[in-house]
């Protein structure tokens, strides 16, 4: 029997008081006597359990799924907001946050890292972050904002050496990073619905475009809600890969890039295990998160991604690989934790 491991969950439930705690930290920026410490958020251990034993682990275990891999609440990392300084001490706080849910449920929740990203930032500013989570926290991945502007898009591509000291230490870790945006700040992009999807296939477009891996043969990516438009327009995609004079995009990009299972209806998982190799597909949820509500024709919450890769064509060994083998392979880290644990 496989092990469930969820790819992407964010810590959206978190104790009221993070969030109060962020309203102040922006409203100092433009009244620095206002600028709250880290030592004012006060948010204990049983507020912690009550957050996630009343949300994320009761639908764990309702829906039959094992691990969660656990970052920051995605729209709230909002790497747009203030100066490094502020992005730094956010990100500092909210790993902290996803830390001690690891330590409290270790069984059931793994952390991933955000990153302290800010416009126009140097990378390098993000790799003492990423030495903490790794070495103190036991992080097994992280994830890369591919537009810290939010939704204005002022970075250079993924495939730029502007992102290259992420890499190396990707590389010296040998982690993966999920690309992720956060909140759009740009009213043209709805956050979730238009913002995310985007930035999906941009980030998908700007690997095709590039010849990354083959400056970082061993760096993974993980495309997340089932990789925006790509395995929808595949063929576009490929006929692309071909204009560009580049090898297929078997040989290009999937010894490097994975997608997740979030897609909330049966007729798109069935579309992404058709067209996207079982190989790199990662059983996710990102529950709970963009779509919290039940989906009136089928009468299960649309999040509950498991029943639409029990309904699948796959085989049990297929399965098998999306549940637990490809993510232990693409999560090295992980699979070494698992190991350490008789798993």
């Amino acid at each position: 029997m496989s092990l469930i491991i969820d790819c992407h969950g964010h810590y959206t439930t978190a104790p009221k008081a993070l969030e109060e705690w962020r309203n102040k930290q922006i409203a100092g920026i433009k009244q620095p006597s206002a600028m709250p410490k880290v030592a004012d958020l006060n948010i204990s251990d049983d507020e912690l359990r009550e957050s996630i034993e009343l949300n994320q682990l009761k639908f764990m275990r309702e829906r039959g799924s094992d691990i969660t891999l656990f970052s920051p609440r995605a729209s709230f990392m909002a790497h747009h907001i203030g100066d490094y300084n502020i992005s730094a001490t956010w990100a500092s706080i909210c790993n902290e946050l996803c830390y001690r849910v690891s330590q409290l449920f270790p069984e059931h929740f793994v952390p991933v890292a955000m990153l302290p990203q800010s416009p126009g930032v140097p990378t390098e500013t993000c790799l003492a972050e990423i030495d903490r989570c790794i070495n103190e926290y036991g992080n097994v991945g992280i994830n890369l904002n591919p537009d810290p502007s939010g939704g204005h898009w002022t970075s250079p591509p993924l495939t730029d050496p502007y992102w290259f000291p992420i890499y190396e230490k990707m590389v010296e870790y040998d982690i993966p990073a999920m690309i992720h945006v956060s909140t759009s700040c740009n009213h043209c992009f709805h956050t979730t619905g238009a913002h995310y999807l985007n930035a999906d296939t941009t980030s998908f477009m700007q690997c095709l475009q590039g010849d990354l891996f083959k400056e970082f043969p061993t760096l993974r990516f993980i495309v997340p809600h089932g990789g925006g438009a790509a395995p929808y327009h595949w063929g576009r995609f490929r006929g692309l890969a071909m204009m560009m004079k580049k090898p297929i995009l078997e040989q290009h990009l999937l010894n490097n890039i994975f997608f997740d299972t979030c897609v909330y209806h049966q007729p798109g998982i069935d579309l992404l295990l058709d067209v996207i190799p079982y190989k790199n597909v990662l059983f996710a949820s990102e529950m709970i998160g963009a779509v919290r509500d039940i989906d009136p024709r089928t009468g299960f919450y649309f999040d509950d991604t498991k029943r639409y890769i029990e309904a699948s064509q796959l085989s049990t060994e297929q399965k098998h690989q999306i549940y637990e083998g490809n993510a232990r392979r693409v999560f090295p880290r992980l699979d070494a934790q698992l190991k350490a644990k008789g798993l």
